[in-house]
């Protein structure tokens, strides 16, 4: 189960003393700029490669193009919100493996509930904590 959410890295490329979630890509979908920059910083400093996209449908096509270990996605967006993109996502058999931990300010458990739903592993309400965020995303890849 590893190997599905870990990419191989070519021969003579490997860290053999890195962390395994070093290997780890995680996508940033969010449209704000300053979320993106704070959850970029603590996870390149936690040792995860990062990508980021700014809205919902760029989200999807980046998923599809990159498949990231994990996803970290915003809800409130333009374009495509992030239930929506998580669902595409749960859907498309090229993307459905890969979790999805849904970051927002949306903090009712209406919102939670949908959330979880439509496929998301986790959920967490902004602003977050960049010490809990990092374990929840070294326990979603985990699972």
């Amino acid at each position: 189960m590893r190997d599905f959410f870990f990419k191989k890295r070519p021969a003579g490329t490997e860290q053999p003393n890195a962390p395994v979630h070093a290997l780890a890509t995680v996508l940033i979908v969010d449209d704000s700029p300053t979320e993106i920059t704070i959850f970029r910083n603590a996870l390149v400093k936690a040792g995860f490669r990062v990508e980021t996209a700014v809205n919902g449908q760029d989200g999807v096509e980046a998923a599809q193009r990159l498949h990231p270990d994990l996803i970290l996605m915003d809800v409130i967006m333009p374009i495509l919100n992030g239930f929506q993109a998580t669902r595409m996502l749960q859907r498309d058999e090229t993307t459905a493996g890969i979790p999805v931990i849904m970051v927002t300010t949306k903090d009712q458990m209406t919102d939670r509930a949908w959330g979880l739903r439509q496929g998301a592993v986790d959920y967490l309400v902004k602003p977050v904590n960049t010490e809990e965020l990092i374990q929840r995303i070294r326990m979603a890849l985990r699972a």
